[in-house]
């Protein structure tokens, strides 16, 4: 019981506030010892340290660890397919395999694909090897006591001049590493920030790590140091301070960070800059409801379309998982008037966030949207029904994306891939006989030569998607009791922005969350036991490994004969036939036409029978509950 755990805890200060009362020259000079501690004490002590650790998430980000390394099924074999299917040249779909890879190994720490890669590694350059580097920090997402060790190698080191692409992307990675846990990291990237020297390269990543690690704790240190960044007018180093000063005081509604951030964003003349303010006021009023009314209202009503942009996802912050009718309204509103396609697109993907928590509701709430005459509304409206419905598997959702998958603009067929991933995230061909059809779609738009660049980016981290986390991890913005994750939602409004900035897609990594049932003991350790699970082995079985195509051996082709000769040869087999008694051989071939037929059609009722008994042993052997064990 944790409020008598806090009255034992009050009692014992009070006691050891007394007993270290008195002189202090006294104490000086007859040093007292300091009492042993009773069983009770230590006992207590030690119920307080588990309390802590379960309360602080370190406890379940270890077990997930554990379970995501075990039970890691990445198949090898469709990434090496897709690095193997692209040009070579291409640094977009360089990218999006870099970043597949990411995301298929998110939280496993397993990187052989890089290892066996590093030379085709190597061609990321600058902001490519920016980002590639900050996809090390997704692979190994919850190694909190290890992630300096992990990412040395990239870090900022004295006395060693290394990129500061790669440099800025480490710094980064930090963030994702320690993602809403950065208690322990949150000193080093402020230092970091500070020794920059300057370069917006690494101030970028150490922005961003800093407003990952320090997410929602309203620290105004850290604040105040993104400030001094923000002010220096850089608009790439900008860009990233906005956004974590959001970050950092996601959810306070501070009034003090909205008007400064409201009045630079109005002063500075960097898109960026304004970019990242918009989306920082956005997380800074996230769950604040009605609370936000004021600001959104000001940030609609501005002339500059970037700040209405803003107040879009102000709209979604604030009001997600509500299913509030009058944020939709004014969303609806904002997304069939808005002279903006930006706006407009935002207007129709933030509906998602609103109906979060009644994804079977944004189908039809979405459905004539998505067929509007503009691609911006549309792409808008594939994003919504993805993220209202991910993990859900929902047929009304299928339905309407599907068709929007053959769509003629290119970044409609990207965003409706990427969408049908999110919703199918988890679901197997027996659940959902859906998932064939997409897995083969995916694989031929990446194939297909001809297909356009922005289609072919949304087919490979749609592809990733489906088999996210080692096949282990759901796209989830509420815990399994319904409440809102705020890190996931927060995470799938930056990743929404890899739009305008790519190194901005890591945030997906927040929104995984892993498909396991965890069990311990009063010691906080994993006890071995049983789980029976009343379904088919088959419902929920992992996907089938990727078979290697063996070519078959060339066959011979049969020779092809005229329909001329075939008549002459009938003609003389028939004069043949009357020459050398006809009825004698009539007889014989009708009895043994006959007994072939017989003996036919009695190799197909056995062939009938085996294939029938095949199918009989083929159910049979298929038991109809599941005993799962833990490792």
């Amino acid at each position: 019981d944790t409020e008598s755990m806090a009255e034992d805890l009050l009692a014992s200060a009070a006691e050891e506030g007394a007993a270290g009362g008195g002189d202090t020259e006294m104490k000086d000079a007859e040093p007292q010892a300091k009492p042993e501690p009773t069983e009770a004490e230590k006992g207590l002590a030690e119920r307080v340290k588990k309390l802590r650790s379960i309360l602080s998430g370190e406890t379940s980000i270890g077990i997930n660890l554990e379970f995501l390394y075990r039970n890691n099924k990445t198949d090898m074999l469709i990434l090496n397919n897709i690095k193997g299917a692209l040009e070579v040249r291409n640094s977009v779909t360089h990218q999006a395999t870099v970043f597949a890879n990411a995301v298929m190994h998110c939280g496993t720490t397993v990187d052989t694909f890089i290892t066996e890669n590093l030379e085709w590694l190597k061609r990321a350059t600058n902001w490519a090897k920016f980002s590639a580097t900050a996809c090390v920090g997704m692979m190994h997402k919850g190694c909190i006591n290890s992630s300096l060790n992990v990412m040395k190698e990239y870090l900022p080191q004295a006395g060693v001049s290394s990129s500061p692409y790669a440099e800025g992307g480490a710094l980064y990675a930090l963030g994702l590493i320690h993602a809403n846990h950065g208690e322990g990291i949150l000193k080093y990237l402020c230092n970091a920030l500070r020794n920059s020297a300057n370069n917006e390269t690494i101030q970028h990543g150490a922005c961003l790590g800093l407003g990952l690690a320090g997410m929602a704790t309203g620290n105004e240190e850290l604040y105040e140091d993104l400030r001094v960044v923000l002010f220096s007018d850089n608009a790439v180093a900008g860009e990233a301070a906005g956004l974590a000063m959001g970050l950092v005081m996601l959810g306070t509604a501070s009034d003090k960070a909205i008007e400064e951030m409201i009045a630079y964003a109005h002063e500075t003349q960097h898109e960026k800059i304004i970019r990242g303010l918009a989306m920082g006021m956005a997380i800074i009023m996230y769950g604040r409801e009605e609370g936000a009314d004021t600001l959104i209202e000001q940030l609609t009503r501005d002339k500059d379309p970037i700040l209405r942009y803003g107040g879009m996802y102000t709209i979604a912050c604030a009001y997600s998982g509500t299913g509030n009718n009058s944020a939709i309204r004014r969303l609806l509103h904002v997304a069939v008037s808005d002279v903006s396609d930006d706006v407009r697109r935002a207007a129709v993907t933030c509906l998602g966030f609103v109906l979060t928590t009644i994804p079977e509701q944004c189908p039809r709430v979405v459905s004539l949207l998505a067929e509007s005459y503009n691609p911006h509304v549309r792409y808008g409206s594939t994003l919504a029904v993805g993220i209202a419905c991910a993990g859900t598997g929902l047929q009304e959702a299928i339905d309407l994306l599907e068709p929007m998958t053959k769509d003629a603009t290119d970044f409609v067929r990207q965003g409706a891939m990427l969408a049908l991933s999110m919703v199918l995230i988890q679901e197997t061909e027996v659940r959902n006989p859906k998932v064939k059809d997409v897995r083969a779609l995916l694989e031929g738009v990446v194939k297909d030569k001809h297909e356009d660049v922005m289609a072919k980016f949304g087919a490979i981290i749609a592809t990733s998607i489906l088999d996210a986390g080692g096949r282990n991890v759901t796209i989830s913005l509420t815990t399994k009791a319904g409440h809102k994750r705020m890190s996931a939602i927060v995470g799938m409004a930056v990743f929404c922005q890899y739009w305008y900035w790519f190194p901005l897609a890591p945030f997906l990594s927040l929104t995984f969350t892993p498909t396991c049932l965890i069990g311990v003991n009063r010691e906080l350790k994993m006890p071995v036991f049983d789980w029976l699970s009343n379904t088919k082995p088959s419902t929920f079985d992992y996907p089938p490994m990727t078979q290697v195509k063996t070519e078959k051996a060339p066959t011979k082709v049969a020779t092809a004969i005229l329909s001329t000769t075939a008549k002459t040869e009938a003609r003389k087999k028939g004069k043949k036939e009357e020459a050398e008694g006809g009825e004698k051989m009539d007889v014989v071939k009708e009895e043994g036409g006959e007994e072939k037929k017989d003996g036919e059609k009695e190799g197909e009722k056995e062939g009938e029978e085996g294939e029938g008994e095949a199918k009989e042993k083929k159910k049979a052997k298929e038991p109809n509950t599941t005993m799962l064990n833990n490792p």
